[in-house]
C-alpha cells in the first residue's frame, strides 16, 4: 500500500473546489492507491510530473518518491487548465 502525500500547491487547489468534487476525489483516490499504475497515466512531457489520474473533468498530477512507496500529489486542476 502507498502512502500518499500533499504539496501545498495541491492543498491550495483543492481547496478551491466545491464539495461535491473534493468529495468524489477523495474516494477515487483511495480506489486509485489501491492499484496505482492501472489507472494512472504517464505523462509524455515531465516538467509537471510523471503520471496523471483522471477523476472526471479533473487531473491529478502526481510523481513516485525514489523508493516507490509514497504518492507526492503535485497538482489538482480542471483538464482545461493543468497542461496550461
Amino acid at each position: 500500500m502507498y502512502s500518499v502525500v500533499y504539496t501545498n500547491q495541491a492543498i491550495k487547489d483543492i481547496k478551491k473546489l466545491d464539495a461535491v468534487s473534493k468529495k468524489k476525489l477523495g474516494k477515487k483516490i483511495l480506489l486509485y492507491v489501491a492499484d496505482l499504475l492501472v489507472h494512472a497515466r504517464k505523462l509524455v512531457h515531465s516538467d509537471l510530473g510523471s503520471y496523471r489520474w483522471r477523476v472526471g473533468k479533473l487531473r491529478v498530477v502526481f510523481d513516485l518518491d525514489e523508493h516507490n512507496t509514497t504518492i507526492v500529489v503535485l497538482r489538482v486542476r480542471f483538464r482545461r487548465d493543468i497542461y496550461r
